[in-house]
Order: structure tokens, then C-alpha cells, then sequence
């Protein structure tokens, strides 16, 4: 028997300061296989046009329908309301710029981001078109694939309590992108070079190490691990002297 899903959606218009924010309630009925991103779809279509959102490709790979969801950063394209009691709250995803409702600006955090740990392989080596690719081990390349996986949904940045609290915080993401770039052989940085992007309270320093990231990632990337290896190898450079 199918049931009466009722939603309790965040809804504000940064541009209208005027209107205050509130919660609005919709009801729909639940059918076979209804996942959060369908069901605010619908409501889009057949309640109100108004509602904010964001989605791209409905498959977890563009991580765009990030929010939370009763109280717990998820994607929407991947929940399935059957998972979810009748009663279900969504709310923005904290630390973004808000746009509006639902949706926020995880682009500029995300940018801002990657500047400031210079997120592309750094290299003096002068390009030739003509010589063969370089090649790199296996595993080497295994492991960076696997931290590629990560679709800069933000859900690892909302549930961070550093990032909740500190605004300069950089978050999991971008270390995780700082360990990438650590173990790529193609990239000509010293550990030396890295300490100065990332060895702060800002930085690897301020995680307090409560794990909510790799509990939160829809990638299920392990991001604690990757965390640890960049702290471990700029601890070890700083008291073996390599850190001035």
C-alpha cells in the first residue's frame, strides 16, 4: 500500500530580504521506486512552479542535488523516499552561498577551492607533443583514480564541523585534492611547497578528525584516509626540519 509522503521544504528568496523564510508543506503520494529528486520534480510541476532546485543528471555523477535531508546531507537523485519516514524535511546545504530554496552556490566554493591549493599538476618539464606518454604504475594510477571520483557535490563540506564553524576552513574536498596531487609522480611539488597550501589551522590542522565527511560522501571515497596521509607527510616534514 502506497503512502502519503508529506514535505516540509525550506523556502527563501535571498534577492526578496522582504519575504521571510519559512517552511511550506506538500503532500504526494509515494509509488514504486520514487526517489527525492522525482518526487521534487513533481512537485515542481504539478504543485508549484516557484520551488528552487537544483539537478543536472539525475545519476549521482554531477552532485548538483546536493541538501539536506532530515537533518542529513544527501543527494537527491540517489534517496529513495522509501528509506525515509512519511514525514520528510529538506533544507539547503549550510556553508554555500544560498540562491534560493533549496539550491546554493557550491561552484564559487568550489573554484575558490581549487585556486587555493593550485588543484592542477605542476610541472617545469616542457611539453613535447612528439614524445611518448609517459607512463605510470598501475596501482599509482589506480589510486588516483579513485580520488577522482569525488563530483564536488558539497555534502562532506556541510557535514564538516570545522567548515560549520570556520569559514576559512578549506574542508575534505580540498584535501583530498592536495593528496591527489601528492602521490601524482607528474607533479614536480616538494612536501615543502604543500605545508605552505595546506599545513594550517585553515588547512589539514584544523580537522578534529569527527569523520562525518567519508560517512557523508555518496561516493563513499575514503576520505579519512586520504586526510591522514596528508597530515602524516607534512607532520613527519616538520619535525624532520624540512618545514621553515
Amino acid at each position: 500500500m502506497s503512502r502519503l509522503l508529506t514535505f516540509e521544504i525550506f523556502r527563501y528568496d535571498p534577492n526578496r530580504p522582504e519575504n521571510e523564510p519559512r517552511m511550506q508543506e506538500y503532500q504526494l503520494e509515494e509509488v514504486e521506486g520514487l526517489s527525492l529528486f522525482i518526487a521534487l520534480n513533481r512537485i515542481r510541476e504539478e504543485q508549484d512552479p516557484s520551488l528552487k532546485f537544483d539537478f543536472v543528471c539525475r545519476a549521482a555523477i554531477c552532485g548538483s542535488c546536493g541538501m539536506l535531508i532530515n537533518g542529513r546531507p544527501g543527494l537527491a537523485c540517489k534517496t529513495l523516499t522509501r528509506s525515509l519516514p512519511p514525514s520528510i524535511t529538506l533544507y539547503p546545504l549550510p556553508v554555500f552561498r544560498m540562491l534560493g530554496d533549496l539550491t546554493v552556490d557550491t561552484g564559487s566554493w568550489f573554484r575558490k577551492m581549487a585556486e587555493q591549493t593550485g588543484s592542477w599538476i605542476h610541472s617545469d618539464r616542457q611539453f613535447n607533443p612528439h614524445e611518448p606518454e609517459e607512463r605510470m604504475d598501475n596501482d599509482v594510477a589506480l589510486e588516483i583514480h579513485e580520488l577522482e571520483r569525488c563530483i564536488e557535490c558539497g555534502c562532506c563540506i556541510s557535514g564538516c564541523g570545522t567548515a560549520n564553524i570556520r569559514e576559512d576552513f578549506v574542508g575534505a574536498a580540498a584535501l583530498l585534492r592536495v593528496a591527489r596531487f601528492m602521490i601524482d609522480p607528474r607533479d614536480d611539488r616538494s612536501v615543502e611547497r604543500f605545508f605552505e597550501v595546506v599545513g594550517t589551522d585553515e588547512g589539514i590542522f584544523g580537522c578534529m578528525g569527527l569523520m562525518a565527511c567519508e560517512d557523508l560522501c555518496p561516493k563513499e571515497i575514503p576520505l579519512q584516509r586520504q586526510l591522514a596521509y596528508v597530515r602524516r607527510k607534512l607532520a613527519v616534514a616538520a619535525l624532520k626540519g624540512k618545514i621553515r
